[in-house]
């Protein structure tokens, strides 16, 4: 951002989260702004979502599919191009933006419609910022976080930065530019990430499936092929300690380090690792039938994540788990927990979900599927030499996606320094974008 420049003269002012804004530009009450759109009845408009990573999109576009066609949709509300929604239980996480489409959401969403004239792609910005996510955080009310409303009677009390609308176009302008750079940088480097961890769940198969030996013999199993002839495949539940256990149905409300963390899916980073951003906590009395031992190894069962392993390992304290994770927990005489995480790593495991997928109208692979899962079970000497030879092998592998992922995060750092910047009048864009 070296090339942006200070505006040439600013006024000072006085408000929650700005000091000074450039010459000519304004601090308005978003309800001079903006007034609530609330048409309803439009039943045979197209079913728009509010996402936190896209925006406003065309339901047909989520992952998840919900199925709504029996849903009375006399009260969705209407939405047109131009307009920006917001959920309101999601604003503060970035739940929101500007509509390129016309159709109907859900009661639960907020739509705003311009009363003045603005560019509404600047306000889609600058309301997607975190400054201003956690500044409707403060105006969004509930007991915790999972339950916070911004409701439109709050929402029109906040205030928003509004620069003339020639200076909001040219803004718009040059972060649309810059947004699709930075969508195919970031496009690029995830497809990169994808055809190593391709080429990593290769090398494993590899290793973990015949190793060195030149005796092979038939698994039985289409998908795993030839095993040396002293290995064997057994079902997974035949190598644990204990049954496959689901884990805590609650909810946790709490951030509490002296009570158990509660791990969840989005705790596990690209890494395998936990992150500190996101812990989450349950008391002991409730925890205590879900904690975790060093080297479970937690299966997703259903959502966007189904079919992913975590290994939980060199973790400083108590840990239980949510239910829909699945804890394995490795019987070190049978299988070693670092080889069995292995395994779950390799195109062999990706093959035997596939499978599963086939068969079944919705992806979810329960407790009884996972525990028929066939593993290919080496001597223990054997599964710590492959641990040992596959953890060199992949170490170039593993350092070129550590590299990728950095430099994914930097991008999105300098998206959101840039943006902020832009929309808070801290910089101005290039001359050459200035019509």
């Amino acid at each position: 951002m070296a090339t942006l420049q200070p505006y040439k003269k600013y006024n000072a002012i006085a408000y929650d989260y700005a000091r000074q804004l450039p010459d000519g530009w304004q601090l308005l009450p978003n309800i001079a702004v903006f007034q609530e759109r609330i048409e309803r009845g439009h039943i045979n408009e197209e079913l728009l979502s509010v996402t936190i990573g896209r925006g406003v999109i065309r339901q047909t576009e989520v992952d998840i599919k919900k199925d709504s066609s029996n849903e009375d949709k006399s009260k969705y509300k209407l939405i047109k191009v131009g307009d920006i929604a917001y959920n309101k239980m999601r604003m503060w996480q970035g739940a929101l933006g500007y509509s390129d489409y016309q159709g109907i959401s859900s009661p639960a969403y907020v739509i705003l419609k311009p009363k003045m004239k603005i560019n509404p792609r600047f306000f889609h910005y600058m309301f997607r910022t975190s400054f201003y996510t956690n500044y409707s955080k403060r105006f969004s009310y509930g007991i915790v976080d999972d339950q916070l409303s911004l409701r439109y009677t709050d929402f029109k009390r906040m205030y928003s930065i509004v620069p003339p609308i020639a200076v909001q176009n040219n803004i718009v302008a040059y972060l649309d530019k810059k947004n699709n750079e930075i969508d195919k940088f970031i496009r690029n480097k995830e497809r990169l990430i994808e055809l190593l961890e391709e080429r990593k769940k290769k090398v494993i198969s590899k290793n973990i499936s015949q190793w060195i030996h030149s005796e092979l013999k038939e698994s039985g199993i289409s998908w795993i092929g030839k095993i040396p002839t002293h290995w064997s495949v057994l079902n997974l539940k035949y190598l644990l300690k204990s049954k496959l256990k689901y884990g805590a149905n609650e909810e946790a409300k709490d951030a509490n380090p002296e009570h158990p963390r509660y791990i969840r899916i989005t705790d596990f980073g690209f890494d395998g690792k936990l992150s500190d951003d996101t812990f989450r906590s349950l008391p002991l009395k409730k925890a205590k039938e879900y904690l975790l031992n060093e080297g479970d190894i937690l299966f997703a069962r259903s959502g966007a994540t189904v079919g992913k392993t975590f290994q939980f390992k060199e973790y400083n304290g108590l840990a239980c788990f949510a239910g829909y994770l699945i804890k394995a927990s490795p019987n070190a005489q049978k299988i070693l927990s670092d080889f069995l995480y292995l395994y779950t790593q390799s195109s062999l495991f990706e093959e035997w979900k596939n499978g599963i997928f086939d068969k079944a109208t919705i992806e979810n692979i329960g407790a009884d599927k996972y525990a028929v899962l066939k593993v290919i079970v080496p001597p223990i000497e054997e599964q710590e030499q492959i641990i040992a030879f596959v953890q060199n092998e992949s170490s170039e592998i593993n350092l070129a996606i550590s590299k990728a992922q950095k430099e994914i995060s930097s991008i999105k750092e300098y998206r959101e320094a840039l943006i902020t910047d832009l929309v808070t009048g801290k910089r101005s864009v290039p001359q050459l974008q200035m019509s």
